[in-house]
C-alpha cells in the first residue's frame, strides 16, 4: 500500500516537474492548455509524461492564433478564467494541475454530481483542511492501518499535498502558488511524508486564497512508450 502511494505521489511530482519545464525552461513559454488525467501517459518504468498537445500555445509568438473564440481545455480542469474569454497561460495549466491533484487524492471528479449549489472540487478539499482530510482522501486505509503516532504524521503529510493541490485551484490567477514551488515542495515533502517525518509545508494557521471557485479510465494511448494513463 505504501509503495502504490510512493507511486501516485512521484508520477504527481513526474507531472509538476513536466510543466516546471514547459513554462521556464523553453526558449519559448510553452502552455499544454489540457491537463487532466487522460493527457496523463506512464511509460514501461511507470514515470509519468504529459501528453497531447492539441491545444498547445507558444507564448509570445505568431505560431499560434490564441484568441478568445478558440477552445481551451475541458470542463473541470479548465480554469475560470478561460470561461469569460482570457487567453491562455501559465497559471491556467497550474490551475488544471492542481484539480488533477486534488482529483487523485480525493478520487473525485471536478464533474462528480455533487459538485454543484456553490460546491467545487477545489472548496470540497480546502473545507476539509487541516484536520478533516482523512474524511475527503480517495483511500483512507492507509492512516487507519497505521500506529496512532504515524496515523497523525500521515494525515499531516496528507493535508501539506492537498494545500498545495488547493493553493494551485485557487480562482485568481497571480494568486496561484508557481509551478517552480509545486516541484520543489513536492520533492521535500513526499520523502519525508513516506519515511514518517512530516514537516508541513504550511502552518495550520495559513489562509488560502480563492475558497470560490483516481484517475479514471480513459481511452489508451497510441504512444508506443506507454502502458496506459495515469
Amino acid at each position: 500500500m505504501l509503495a502504490q502511494l510512493a507511486l501516485t505521489y512521484k508520477n504527481l511530482t513526474d507531472v509538476a516537474t513536466a510543466l516546471d519545464y514547459l513554462h521556464n525552461c523553453c526558449e519559448t513559454t510553452i502552455v499544454h492548455g489540457d491537463l487532466k488525467p487522460s493527457n496523463i501517459l506512464l511509460d514501461i518504468d511507470l514515470v509519468a509524461h504529459v501528453g497531447d498537445f492539441g491545444l498547445a500555445r507558444l507564448l509570445g509568438t505568431d505560431l499560434n492564433q490564441n484568441s478568445s473564440s478558440a477552445v481551451k481545455g475541458t470542463i473541470g480542469y479548465a480554469p475560470p478564467e478561460y470561461g469569460i474569454g482570457s487567453e491562455m497561460t501559465s497559471c491556467g495549466d497550474v490551475y488544471s494541475f492542481g484539480i488533477l491533484l486534488l482529483e487523485v487524492m480525493t478520487g473525485k471528479k471536478p464533474t462528480h454530481d455533487m459538485f454543484n449549489d456553490g460546491l467545487s472540487l477545489h472548496k470540497y478539499a480546502y473545507m476539509a483542511l487541516p484536520d478533516d482530510v482523512v474524511d475527503v482522501i480517495y483511500d483512507d486505509a492507509i492512516v487507519l492501518q497505521s500506529t496512532k503516532a504515524n496515523a497523525k504524521k500521515m494525515e499531516e503529510c496528507l493535508a501539506a499535498i492537498i494545500k498545495i493541490g488547493v493553493s494551485c485551484s485557487v480562482d485568481s490567477p497571480p494568486e496561484r502558488i508557481k509551478i517552480g514551488i509545486v516541484v520543489n515542495e513536492l520533492q521535500r515533502l513526499i520523502p519525508s511524508c513516506l519515511n514518517g517525518e512530516v514537516e508541513p509545508i504550511f502552518g495550520h494557521d495559513d489562509v488560502l486564497p480563492g475558497i470560490d471557485s483516481l484517475i479514471s479510465s480513459s481511452s489508451s494511448s497510441s504512444d508506443s512508450r506507454t502502458t496506459g494513463d495515469f
